[in-house]
């Protein structure tokens, strides 16, 4: 077997294989010879049969398989000698077409290396961490909204007319011309008005309304409605007002903090305060990873797989283009165009990608089978109701395994190359900290 060097400029490598007919002819009969003591012919006991009729018999069938075995063995002896490590698929094609057996096979592959990493020192690397204290101010607002999810309602005095976050409680029938409809009625209903849990326009036209008063609700269902037999159409709801309550906001005592779990007030202090530090602590971690990237970037530079690069810039325009065109749900529309934008940003994604790559593996980061379940039931939790299939589907798709793995491994690369730079940290205020997450959306 002959592999010769046919190309090699940057990235790219070309090699003709040569397959001889002659070692062809042997990964046949070592194939025959394999399979002997299993065949059975009319005429001869089993194991019996001589190769000569064997490869009479069974040797056309094999010759393609020996061809496929013999061309993966030489790539993959050239990737374990050379230490090329391809960046996408190789792309291998026979050149003789008129090939017959008794010929030798000649086969073209071409590819992109992945390029050297050069080594890279992280102990001049200066990072800031920002840190957020949770200022009293924060706890009180995070206190006062629990205490709104908490609140109650209380009947207003006789005659008195619903105002808006008042809960009205009513009884009511929705008719299209003039028909009652499936789903339309209901009966001491607990409206909190201005909640938008209704139709658009029905809540506002009972503000005013009284206990005890008739009143008619004229809506249209949207045209998007769910409901296919009432989306854009117009209903009548003949509501009557059993009762107008006003909001009282629940006190923020023991008894609130008991309702969510804390033993008493200082408890659930306690917890809010830790909820919101980590919640800061999330941000600034962002903050300071991008900070980290964008030195990165600088910090080294190598030549890129261009096949790489034209397909991320691709990618990047296509999720651009939908970003723009919400209104387009599939893919049938024009090819879109890349532009200047669109390669230097993939160049830096390839370029952060491949060096992130190389640096997890030699330090040897792995992300846990414990990592990967706890990330799957974080996805799994958008699917009320459907968790366990969800966590089958990832179970049996390779491919949203990787996307999920992905990401994990990033930031456990990230953490490893923060822990040799330099991190000094900064306190600031939550409104600066806002400011710099802001700041990431318009890079």
């Amino acid at each position: 077997m002959q592999v010769t060097e046919t190309l090699n400029e940057g990235l790219k490598r070309g090699y003709a294989i040569t397959v001889t007919a002659a070692e062809l002819d042997e990964k046949v009969n070592e194939k025959l010879v394999e399979a002997q003591p299993e065949v059975e012919m009319k005429g001869f006991r089993k194991g019996k049969v001589p190769m000569a009729l064997l490869k009479k018999q069974f040797g056309q069938r094999l010759i393609g398989e020996a061809m496929q075995e013999a061309v993966d063995g030489a790539m993959n002896k050239h990737f374990e000698d050379s230490g090329d490590r391809p960046a996408l698929q190789p792309d291998v094609k026979m050149t003789n077409d008129e090939w017959k057996e008794g010929d030798d096979v000649n086969v073209e592959m071409s590819y992109e290396a992945l390029p050297e990493i050069p080594e890279v020192d992280f102990s001049g690397v200066e990072l800031e961490k920002l840190v957020v204290k949770a200022e009293e101010e924060a706890v009180t607002e995070a206190l006062t909204n629990l205490a709104d999810t908490a609140k109650e309602f209380e009947a207003r005095e006789d005659g008195a007319a619903a105002e808006d976050g008042d809960q009205v409680v009513i009884d009511f029938v929705g008719r299209i011309d003039g028909e009652a409809f499936e789903g339309g009625a209901g009966d001491d209903y607990p409206l909190t008005l201005g909640s938008n849990s209704f139709i658009p326009g029905f809540e506002e036209q009972l503000i005013g309304a009284k206990a005890g008063e008739e009143k008619d609700v004229t809506v249209s269902f949207p045209e998007e409605y769910g409901a296919e037999h009432l989306a854009g159409k117009e209903a009548v709801f003949s509501c009557t007002v059993k009762e107008v309550k006003a909001p009282k906001a629940a006190e923020i005592n023991d008894e609130l903090a008991t309702k969510f779990g804390a033993d008493d007030l200082d408890a659930l202090k306690a917890q809010i305060t830790e909820r919101l530090e980590a919640e800061y602590a999330g941000a600034a971690r962002a903050v300071m990873k991008r900070a980290l990237l964008d030195k990165l970037d600088t910090l080294v530079s190598f030549d890129l797989p261009p096949s790489l690069v034209e397909a991320e810039a691709k990618q990047i325009a296509h999720q651009l283009w939908h970003e723009e065109n919400p209104e387009v749900e599939g893919h049938d529309h024009p090819e879109i165009e890349t532009t200047d934008e669109h390669n230097a940003l993939a160049e830096r994604r390839v370029r952060l990608g491949l060096l992130l790559a190389e640096l997890g593996q030699k330090a040897e980061v792995e992300v846990t089978d414990a990592e990967m379940t706890q990330a799957i039931m974080a996805q799994a939790r958008q699917y009320p109701g459907q968790e366990r299939q969800f966590f089958e589907f990832i179970q049996q798709n390779a491919q949203m395994q990787q996307q999920l793995r992905a990401p994990l491994f990033e930031d456990k690369v990230v953490d490893h190359i923060i822990e040799q730079a330099k991190v000094t940290e900064k306190e600031i205020s939550k409104d600066d900290l806002q400011k710099a997450v802001e700041a990431l959306d318009e890079e």
